[in-house]
């Protein structure tokens, strides 16, 4: 049964005041403790008390779904703004959200389409098929026998969008979790602020769907479901029921070594054709938003956020991976400002640097023809085992703001080939997209 914050605005402004309230004391009462602590003591207790921050954050977070769950989710996925320990927690809102109770679900289907599921529908099936941060989807048929999915926005998260973020916001500040500029936040939220607005607005989705069927047309073994316009409107998206298998249902019984090979040649293309050349990608590309099928088929699916990327930054990330690839840190650095990610005007860094985080990120493409097995992956643990040394370079560096969805698109699409088990050579592939 889902409870009354969530619809509420006065409910959840006390719900994120007192999460703030309850990160700012543990802060405030750290902050006079480790005065007079020694140095490891001070270390240990600082993680301490980000877990348990972290904890009051997440259970708040995925009570109140909406904006500030998103954003939980998206801050899971960059992991260069927020302490580890709240990294690792906030993994937790990856998961499904706990179902909202159905009669507030028929409320909004009556607000957005004029009368209730089972007037409209042959047939709505009242538990959901999965719930998520800003709506849930459930599984209907239509008057003409077609089989649908059905995506409800939860009532009043739109409206609550805005206060609901300044006030996450400001938790994350009086915790003294922000360790960046200002400047870098503002754009930061900025840019979170301005994919949610389109996230909450399903005819914009609808409209995403459709660019995003015209691009890929050609492309075989990839399905995109194709939106029911009559039934869809700002806050209800229907679409034709597509099923696949879960990334986590796929077994060695159902799925050769060719077959899953396969899927991850597909989901490379798929991922660099919108990178590259689509200059627009899937901007939340985990397990979730994806199902495959024994004969390869890749099915993608929810297009709330999208990212339509501006040609500077695919150019500049494109320099950004001819440099890397040919050891040239020189331009390199050059690329990484033009991204934004360098601080432009501060001494360039050591060619060292960059050399030890090149090695790392093109572990899979060191090779043209040999076989990356993306099982026996290691490269996540490597980056965080090198993490610290991007505190002594703070300076230097600020947040990915343009190419932050950048960043997702290939953490997202580096975990599903690792969880899948592909084995693959895609470095001749990858030149053909950078020439």
């Amino acid at each position: 049964m889902a409870k009354k914050s969530v619809t509420s605005r006065t409910g959840r402004f006390m719900k994120l005041a007192g999460m703030t309230a309850s990160v700012a004391g543990r802060y405030a009462s750290e902050k006079v403790r480790s005065s007079f602590a020694s140095d490891d003591s001070k270390q240990e207790r600082q993680s301490l008390t980000y877990e348990k921050m972290a904890d009051d954050i997440v259970s708040t977070l995925g009570e109140l779904k909406g904006a500030v769950m998103k954003v939980g989710q998206i801050a899971s996925q960059t992991q260069d703004f927020l302490p580890k320990e709240f990294s690792s927690a906030l993994q937790k809102l990856q998961k499904e959200a706990p179902p909202m109770d159905f009669s507030l679900i028929r409320q909004q289907i009556i607000n957005e389409l004029g009368a209730p599921p089972e007037d409209i529908f042959d047939f709505f099936e009242q538990k959901p098929y999965a719930a998520a941060s800003i709506g849930q989807v459930h599984r209907a048929m239509t008057k003409d026998g077609q089989d649908v999915i059905v995506k409800v926005q939860y009532p009043g998260v739109d409206k609550s969008c805005d206060s609901d973020l300044k006030q996450l916001r400001l938790t994350l500040k009086l915790g003294g979790l922000l360790k960046i500029p200002k400047e870098s936040v503002d754009q930061l939220f900025q840019e979170i602020l301005e994919r949610l607005h389109e996230e909450l607005d399903y005819q914009n989705e609808a409209n995403n769907i459709k660019r995003f069927q015209a691009f890929h047309k050609d492309d075989p073994g990839l399905i995109i479901p194709t939106v029911v316009d009559g039934l869809s409107t700002r806050r209800v998206l229907t679409m034709e029921l597509v099923e696949g298998d879960h990334l986590s249902d796929i077994t060695p019984e159902r799925y050769s070594q060719e077959t899953i090979n396969l899927i991850g040649h597909r989901i490379f293309t798929t991922m660099a054709d919108q990178l590259f050349r689509f200059e627009c990608i899937h901007g939340d590309p985990h397990a979730g938003n994806f199902a495959f099928r024994p004969d390869g088929t890749v099915i993608m699916y929810d297009f709330g956020c999208v990212k339509q990327l501006k040609p500077e930054i695919v150019v500049a990330y494109k320099g950004a991976l001819i440099a890397g690839i040919g050891k040239d840190y020189r331009i390199l650095d050059k690329r990484l400002i033009e991204l934004g990610v360098r601080v432009d005007g501060k001494p360039a860094l050591d060619e060292g640097y960059y050399a030890m985080w090149r090695d790392i990120f093109m572990s899979p493409f060191e090779h043209k023809d040999e076989i990356y097995d993306f099982a026996q992956a290691s490269l996540h643990t490597e980056v965080v085992s090198k993490a610290p040394t991007v505190f002594k370079h703070l300076d230097s560096f600020k947040p990915p703001v343009e190419s932050l969805f950048i960043d997702r698109l290939i953490a997202g699409h580096y975990w599903m080939m690792k969880n899948l088990g592909v084995q693959a050579a895609f470095r001749n592939e990858l030149e053909m997209y950078l020439k």
